[in-house]
């Protein structure tokens, strides 16, 4: 009977425990990043009463007798499946689907979490607003050449968005020209006047021109916008001349002789000549000295500028030779231009965006994007063994596995989602089946420690 008793009592600590998680959890259930968790039993030692003993000539085998003592808590484990996805509309609050945690630090202290409601606090630092960790990543930095980059192989460090910041001017660097010059154009003749050689490029019949003007706004140290300008003119057949100008440069020059370190200016070398094969290709640019016949077709244009003595440069990508990414000359249109160049003037950072790699994006006043930072993730081997640290937060256990901490979407990490929380896993029509479960379960038990209880008077009636 004290058997039966004992075996009650554990059942009705077990069933209160397993009654705190189901309360936990449907207390939780709007909780974002909210992992739901399960009791599991297990049936105590059991008392024998007689051994087991194996069959014999005379006789069979015999089970052993035994009672059990009741039942303990197996297990309470944290069930890391995918909450569903609410919609927030602000930029600062992401979600992850798939694998993986967002990375937070009180101090030296590092916490793992699935909810994503985080902001910027005034230094610009990306926090959780409710307890002020901050969110760990890698910021960007300039390369050698004032390009922005990130590291993800570096240690993680608190992430900073720096909100209207200036981003300085930006020189151009780079010019890069595609598409075609007409290989039907008629060469112009060499005792072309400067009347003859502007009506040859702006006559009103495309058949009847002997060339090309392509013009793009590049960018002074100092950010000031200056237009480029090229006038391409057929010489000969797959010959192809090309005078540079630059707006309000006092000098200009172009060396194809590779990067001009010197930054030397020849004020009387303003045209290259461009190579084209039968099948129209490119395979040359020269500047009447050198050539380059090999790999990328370049041209450095020097020009000084009014009020600053120091020459400037940057390089024209014509293509690469004998292929037809760059500039060609085929039977078509003309439609060679300047696609893309690499300088802008000075701006403020006015707004940012979180792509799901978990890179965060600067726009510029000046139209200018730039990566600012990258969200890390860390995912462990087994999720589950996480100890739980309080607001939504998660640290290391010895179970856990140490953090594979890397970027979103890479070596099975989940994607990051902008704008978007992940709401609790709970699932009330579980909690509320394993309540009516929990709460018959307990009533059994109490009934047990009632009827031994009874057992126990009678035992003790006998006497009378």
């Amino acid at each position: 009977m004290m058997r039966s008793l004992y075996s009650g009592v554990s059942g009705l600590k077990n069933h209160q425990v397993r009654m705190d998680v189901i309360g936990n959890n449907i207390s939780n259930v709007n909780t974002h990043g909210f992992k739901a968790e399960r009791v599991t039993f297990q049936d105590m030692i059991s008392q024998e009463l007689s051994a087991a003993s194996e069959p014999k000539d005379n006789i069979g085998g015999i089970n052993p007798k035994q009672v059990g003592l009741g039942a303990l808590i197996s297990a309470i484990d944290k069930m890391m499946t995918q909450g569903s996805l609410q919609s927030t509309g602000k930029n600062t609050d992401i979600s992850m689907t798939g694998e993986g945690f967002f990375i937070v630090k009180n101090g030296d202290k590092e916490f793992y979490t699935r909810a994503g409601a985080f902001n910027v606090d005034k230094d610009g630092t990306y926090v959780n607003p409710a307890n002020g960790v901050k969110v760990q990543g890698w910021n960007s930095r300039l390369d050698e050449n004032g390009n922005r980059y990130i590291n993800s192989s570096a240690s993680v460090e608190d992430i900073v968005i720096p909100l209207y910041s200036k981003e300085p001017a930006k020189a151009t660097k780079e010019v890069i020209y595609q598409c075609n010059l007409n290989s039907s154009a008629k060469p112009i003749p060499p005792d072309a006047t400067p009347e003859d050689i502007r009506r040859a490029i702006n006559d009103p019949d495309p058949k009847n021109r002997s060339g090309h003007v392509s013009t793009i706004n590049v960018f002074d140290d100092q950010g000031i916008k200056r237009e480029f300008r090229i006038e391409f003119l057929k010489v000969r057949e797959n010959t192809w001349s090309a005078s540079v100008s630059l707006n309000e440069a006092t000098q200009v020059s172009v060396d194809v002789q590779g990067p001009n370190q010197q930054n030397t200016l020849q004020p009387e070398n303003n045209q290259l000549e461009l190579g084209f094969s039968p099948d129209g290709r490119l395979v040359s640019v020269s500047d009447g000295v050198d050539s380059q016949t090999t790999d990328q077709l370049t041209a450095n244009v020097t020009y000084r500028i009014p009020g600053n003595p120091t020459p400037q440069t940057f390089a024209l990508n014509l293509g690469k030779a004998g292929l037809v990414e760059g500039i060609t000359q085929f039977s078509a249109d003309f439609t060679t231009k300047a696609v893309k160049q690499d300088g802008y003037s000075m701006g403020y950072m006015e707004a940012f965006s979180i792509d799901n790699s978990g890179t965060i994006t600067g726009t510029y006043s000046n139209g200018v994007q730039q990566p600012l930072a990258r969200i890390a993730v860390a995912i462990f081997t087994n999720p589950a063994g996480l100890n739980k640290s309080g607001d939504t937060m998660y640290s290391y256990s010895i179970n856990s596995g140490e953090a594979n901490i890397g970027e979103a979407g890479i070596a099975g990490r989940g994607k990051i989602n902008a704008g978007l929380l992940e709401m609790s896993n709970v699932d009330l029509t579980d909690q509320f089946t394993d309540m009516i479960v929990t709460q018959r379960g307990f009533q059994a038990n109490s009934r047990t420690v009632v009827t031994s209880d009874q057992m126990i008077q009678e035992v003790l009636g006998l006497k009378r």
